[in-house]
């Protein structure tokens, strides 16, 4: 299923700006890491409608790539 463009990338920004906040990271950095995460890859791919799912259950998945990145 694909998601209306407009809608995903609102989506986008509630969920960029959410992870930046519990990350404590620049919006910049956020956005940087978002575009290069597998969670942008499945949500803009449309895999198992990734971007049906919640702000907060895609920042937990983002907030988890993010720490694998930094170890």
């Amino acid at each position: 299923m694909t998601a209306n463009p407009i809608l995903l990338q609102k989506k986008y920004v509630r969920v960029v700006d959410l992870f930046a906040k519990k990350e404590g990271i620049a919006l910049s950095d956020a956005l940087d890491f978002f575009y290069n995460s597998m969670v942008y890859q499945l949500m803009r791919d449309g895999v198992s409608d990734m971007h049906c799912m919640s702000d907060d259950y895609l920042v937990g998945d983002l907030c988890v790539e993010y720490q694998e990145a930094r170890q």
